[in-house]
């Protein structure tokens, strides 16, 4: 899970969520994220979630249908893409911006120059996979 918080240049939050297709506890995951950004930022973010590993489709254990469900009812866009095949990033990615840039035009800057009138809380991204433990006196 990607996210980042806008600076004075940028007048949009953006996040991304990505999920492995073939592993339904990632997509549960990022319902998690979704819910817990959403307490953080309200609705003045523009979400993308992205379905990953499309190149394993014979594997899929999340429901194409359910996921695009659930993106819509976030209100976020859903993208099926594949890192390796590098299918579906680059379009994510330039949609992503334009809509970004389309909320930037719509919004009158506030006098501290950012959009909106109110401050936006910081983001903390947390990682909850466990760090990989490293011995000592070897390099594995």
């Amino acid at each position: 899970v990607v996210s980042t918080q806008s600076t004075e240049a940028v007048v949009s939050t953006q996040s991304t969520g990505v999920y492995d297709i073939t592993d339904e506890d990632s997509f549960v995951k990022v319902k998690n994220w979704v819910r817990e950004l959403r307490k953080m930022l309200g609705d003045n973010i523009e979400l993308c979630i992205a379905g990953n590993k499309i190149d394993l489709e014979k594997d899929r254990k999340v429901d194409k249908a359910t996921a695009l469900q659930y993106s819509q009812s976030v209100g976020a866009k859903h993208y099926d893409t594949s890192a390796k095949l590098d299918k579906g990033v680059s379009d994510m990615m330039l949609d992503l911006t334009k809509r970004m840039l389309a909320v930037a035009a719509s919004e009158k800057p506030a006098s501290n120059g950012r959009s909106g009138g109110r401050p936006r809380p910081p983001v903390v991204i947390v990682d909850d996979e466990p760090a990989a433990t490293q011995r000592s006196g070897g390099c594995c």
